[in-house]
């Protein structure tokens, strides 16, 4: 496992602890040879892009306790993989984008200007951004 820096060039900022997020569960997207899926980019789901997801067949909704996976619901932080984030992007629904928690490994897959597009500071109550 590998805390890394993110895609700004600084250290690897936290994505999200509750609900906790990360492939290692330990709130950051951190990345390492285990997780193939290239869980890099912290997002900040929306229903549009939580619907998306849904669609293509990655539910991130419906909880899965044996996985540690609570469900997302709009407004949440979670580490969401290159490749899924990307397709989004390309259908017109990808998340929010939180570059400082977002692993420099998702510019394996990503370019920085779609990541830039899509960037935003969370706020303290990131429920507002439920849309």
């Amino acid at each position: 496992m590998s805390d890394g820096r993110n895609v700004l060039g600084g250290d690897l900022e936290p994505c999200g602890t509750d609900p906790l997020t990360g492939f290692y569960r330990d709130g950051c997207c951190s990345t390492g040879p285990d997780d193939r899926g290239s869980h890099t980019i912290c997002a900040v789901v929306t229903a549009e892009f939580l619907e998306h997801q849904r669609s293509i067949g990655n539910d991130l909704s419906t909880p899965m306790p044996a996985y540690r996976f609570p469900g997302l619901k709009p407004g949440d932080r979670w580490c969401v993989t290159a490749r899924n984030w990307m397709r989004a992007h390309e259908d017109g629904a990808a998340a929010f984008v939180v570059l400082a928690a977002t692993h420099e490994r998702a510019l394996d897959i990503v370019p920085m200007e779609a990541l830039r597009e899509h960037a935003v500071d969370v706020p303290d109550d990131a429920g507002a951004l439920d849309g």
